[in-house]
């Protein structure tokens, strides 16, 4: 539902699972929800893009949730990971990419736009 919000920020968004790409094919015929989807979604059966970013739980062949922010000269600039029963908020994600664009210091709890310090 934010996609337009990353993309007006001059971001990028991609979605990596485990999951092979007829899966979230399947999803995306199936789900209203997922159905919307514009950006990539790249399927990782192999979890090589999970193994190098470090969110692969061993032996399970699942991923952590997880969001990676990505700066142009391949720097992570932000890392947050979850179990997999804990969803991801994008205004947050929002908000900290806003701090990070801003490159100034920001206070805690600053939201889109707001002061920094």
């Amino acid at each position: 539902d934010h996609y337009a919000e990353f993309q007006q920020r001059g971001v990028e968004v991609y979605s990596v699972s485990t999951d092979t790409h007829f899966v979230h094919k399947a999803w995306h015929d199936a789900s209203d929800t997922i159905g919307k989807i514009t950006y990539p979604m790249i399927g990782d059966p192999s979890g090589t893009v999970t193994n190098n970013f470090g969110v692969m739980r061993e032996g399970q062949g699942l991923a952590d949730r997880a969001t990676f922010i990505i700066d142009p000269n391949n720097v992570i600039q932000h890392v947050s990971a979850n179990n997999l029963n804990v969803g991801r908020n994008p205004e947050e994600t929002l908000r900290i990419l806003d701090a990070l664009q801003t490159d100034q210091l920001c206070g805690c709890n600053r939201e889109v736009g707001g002061c920094t310090l």
